[in-house]
């Protein structure tokens, strides 16, 4: 049985291929593998975030986190858009982590970290880090409570004046989502949506979106 991209297992033997794909307006030949998340094409969601996603200034000391990193689309894009800023790349599946590594450093990429949620944390909670970018496509297939859990335990590391930018699609539970976070005391606003997909903004505080752009 082939397991999920979001299992800290794999089953399957662990096939390898390449991929083109263009982040940021960079190209970009990765390595992909089964059973990683999207290991075929670009997929519609991250391809949504990658282009609704606002540009935030930070500065070299900063940290961002790409919660969920897959073979390191988000990761990429990132480093292409802060090249000099510390990166965070979390995943709870090895494969992926594995290729997110080997994708950063053959396009020659540093200042980055690559490791599994539990070593991530403990990593910040050593470091008395908190995190002030994060973009994600988050696993919303593993259930609600296991989403909500990962969620709250991650966004509440945000510091004071970040910001975390997810996507998630709109008949998996998008606006519903949206109000749990509020709920628990984010602020989330829609900052725009494509081909099915909400791209929200959220910070700890006060935080002014731009223009929504709509479908």
């Amino acid at each position: 049985m082939t397991t999920h991209y979001f299992s800290p297992h794999a089953d399957a033997e662990f096939k390898r291929g390449t991929l083109e794909v263009t982040l940021k307006g960079v190209p970009y030949t990765v390595a992909v593998a089964n059973e990683v998340f999207s290991a075929r094409k670009l997929d519609r969601g991250t391809s949504v975030l990658l282009h609704r996603v606002p540009y935030v200034p930070l500065g070299k000391e900063t940290l961002m986190l790409d919660l969920g990193c897959g073979w390191g689309p988000i990761s990429l894009a990132l480093k292409t858009l802060y090249p000099q800023t510390e990166l965070l790349a979390v995943d709870v599946n090895p494969r992926a982590l594995e290729l997110t590594e080997e994708n950063l450093s053959a396009n020659g990429f540093s200042r980055y970290c690559v490791l599994p949620p539990h070593r991530a944390l403990e990593k910040l909670a050593a470091e008395k880090r908190k995190i002030d970018l994060i973009w994600a496509n988050p696993p919303i297939r593993i259930g609600r409570e296991k989403l909500h859990g990962m969620l709250l335990q991650w966004f509440s590391l945000l510091g004071r004046e970040a910001h975390a930018f997810f996507t998630v699609q709109k008949n998996l539970g998008a606006d519903s989502l949206q109000k749990w976070l509020i709920g628990n005391g984010f602020t989330c606003e829609k900052i725009g949506s494509a081909k099915g997909y909400r791209v929200f903004g959220l910070t700890l505080g006060t935080f002014n979106p731009p223009e929504a752009q709509a479908e």
